[in-house]
């Protein structure tokens, strides 16, 4: 099948030929018909943050269900599915306890004995956080997907994969912003639009969206942002306390630099709550005003959105097609598999809220 391979730290990634696994007794084969390019992939291309060549990067994306292993009861093939990299085991102490995204038991991925799931050439090719989707198939454990209603656009479900539930499920489930509340969100890519829908949804009153991209802060407002700060103008804590008048109830950081995150901390009212969702570089350290802490504001981060996918992603397809969720406009850009790495300089110089590759 084909694949894009990341062979190494700010190389561009090249289109080859790979083998694929078959099922083992849980797992599932999905053949790709979406995926979002998420800015966390840059990020492991850029070194930001480490993962061993040769890999197939991708984790946001939608499929149908063509083979099964023989022990696989939850889906058949023809299923349509949402992959999500949040894969479960259903019974450690974090599943039990409600907290599924933050399973990390490692029976859901392959014993260091069993064959790859990917190759190349007898050589093993290494899998992206559970998933690899920026290839024509994807060899996943069956808790890795969510089976969907087969009325929804694929490439709409796949940015629920990751951007989506990471920042609506910020808002509704990590932070639970209140009806009536006020509301900072650093950032306005992909996941930070999802955070300002997430509030929207919940009922704030309030939704400023942070950025230095006129064109991001106008898509922004289109999805229920009622207030918009260009950072690159000002200082946005201040301008955020004026707009509140006093502070926020929530604030959101969206783009993974830990500037930013002390920024979402400062600007907080008091009692108020700031979720860092964004990917700051590992081994950089976030630095906050300790005395501000007594007011009992609080700083604290985010997994996937505190999601429990198999009960919250078909809740936003149905939220979606009611019209509350909107994901058709955060799709800026598509292509196809030899688009990624345009993508990824899309994304870069701030051209896009998403890229979905379509596949055949």
């Amino acid at each position: 099948m084909k694949a894009a391979v990341f062979h190494g730290v700010n190389q561009p990634l090249t289109v080859e030929d790979i083998d694929i696994g078959k099922p083992m007794a849980r797992e599932i084969v999905v053949r790709t018909v979406a995926s979002g390019v998420c800015h966390s992939d840059l990020h492991f291309v850029e070194g930001l943050w480490p993962f061993p060549p040769p890999a197939v990067l991708g984790h946001e994306a939608a499929g149908i269900v063509e083979e099964v292993g023989e022990q696989v009861t939850y889906v058949k093939p023809g299923d349509h599915v949402i992959a999500c990299l949040s894969v479960f085991c259903g019974h450690c102490e974090q599943c039990l306890t409600g907290h599924p995204n933050r399973c990390f038991n490692p029976e859901t991925r392959r014993a260091p004995d069993d064959p790859p799931r990917l190759s190349q050439n007898g050589q093993p090719v290494n899998q992206f956080i559970n998933i690899s989707s920026f290839a024509e198939k994807m060899l996943l454990h069956e808790n890795a997907v969510v089976k969907i209603r087969e009325d929804m656009s694929l490439e709409a479900a796949a940015l629920i994969g990751c951007g989506v539930m990471t920042g609506v499920g910020a808002a509704l489930n990590t932070a639970k912003v209140e009806p009536g509340s006020t509301v900072a969100v650093f950032g306005a890519g992909g996941v930070g639009l999802a955070a300002i829908q997430g509030s929207r949804i919940a009922g704030a009153r309030m939704i400023i969206a942070v950025d230095i991209s006129e064109n991001k802060l106008a898509t922004a407002r289109e999805l229920g942002a009622t207030h918009v700060v260009d950072a690159s103008s000002g200082d946005p804590v201040t301008k955020i306390r004026e707009i509140t008048g006093g502070g926020a109830d929530y604030a959101f950081e969206a783009i993974g630099l830990k500037a930013v995150a002390a920024q979402a901390f400062e600007c907080l009212n008091v009692g108020g709550t700031a979720t860092v969702i964004g990917m700051i570089p590992i081994g950089e350290k976030v630095e906050i005003d300790a005395r501000i802490l007594l007011s009992e504001r609080k700083l604290q981060g985010s997994i996937m959105g505190s999601n429990r996918f198999r009960v919250d992603m078909p809740r936003y397809i149905d939220f979606y097609l009611q019209g509350r969720l909107r994901l058709d406009e955060m799709i800026t850009r598509k292509g196809r598999l030899e688009d990624v790495n345009e993508a990824f300089r899309a994304m870069k110089a701030g051209e896009v809220a998403r890229t979905v590759l379509t596949f055949n």
